[in-house]
């Protein structure tokens, strides 16, 4: 018996390390460029990469409003760093005019992209994680931050009293990038919500 069968989309960021990392997790995980692929999986990853870069992408692909209606209609989703940018309800520093990070709306949230700086400000740390009995590692790449929540969304991390980490209902989104470290659990809580 094979598990759920995820998405990682694969049109900008690090698409190869998600698709590990959900095997590992016991997912089936296939990549999503087109519409008859979004429409065939249980659930999607959107990867870390460049926002604005995605939402174009999203837009020449004819994606982002079929994306939009999975959201709406419930399809689990798993974000991380940009992907959490884009599965926002609202996007700080968006970007400039028609170069903009456009909002998914999957997560009722407020989120600043590069909120923790540039490039040269990554950084890496231990985290608490609701949900995981030891601290997570994380890596944070011009990462955004949350600042706003709904009543509907639960914070699962924090990172110097900002936070990096929520959940609402079967949409989980993460500013650090846990595909890179080799610690599955933040996966294996995403395919075990599916």
């Amino acid at each position: 018996m094979s598990g759920p069968r995820v998405g990682v989309l694969a049109l900008q960021g690090d698409t190869r390390e998600h698709l590990a990392a959900l095997r590992e997790a016991g997912a089936e995980a296939v990549t999503v460029r087109r519409l008859s692929e979004l429409d065939s999986v249980d659930g999607l990853v959107i990867p870390g990469g460049e926002s604005t870069a995605m939402t174009h992408l999203l837009q020449a692909f004819e994606l982002l409003e079929p994306l939009r209606a999975r959201l709406a209609d419930g399809m689990p989703a798993y974000g991380s760093c940009a992907g959490m940018i884009l599965l926002a309800s609202e996007i700080l520093d968006a970007g400039t005019a028609g170069r903009e990070a456009l909002p998914l709306g999957g997560i009722d949230m407020t989120v600043r992209r590069n909120a923790f700086g540039r490039q040269v400000d990554s950084f890496e740390g231990d985290l608490d994680f609701s949900g995981v009995d030891t601290p997570v590692h994380a890596v944070f790449i011009r990462a955004p931050w949350v600042e706003r929540v709904g009543e509907s969304v639960e914070v699962l991390a924090r990172a110097d009293d900002h936070i990096v980490a929520v959940r609402q209902g079967k949409v989980l989104a993460t500013a650090f990038h846990p595909e890179m470290t080799g610690d599955r659990r933040v996966h294996k809580l995403f395919v075990d919500l599916l």
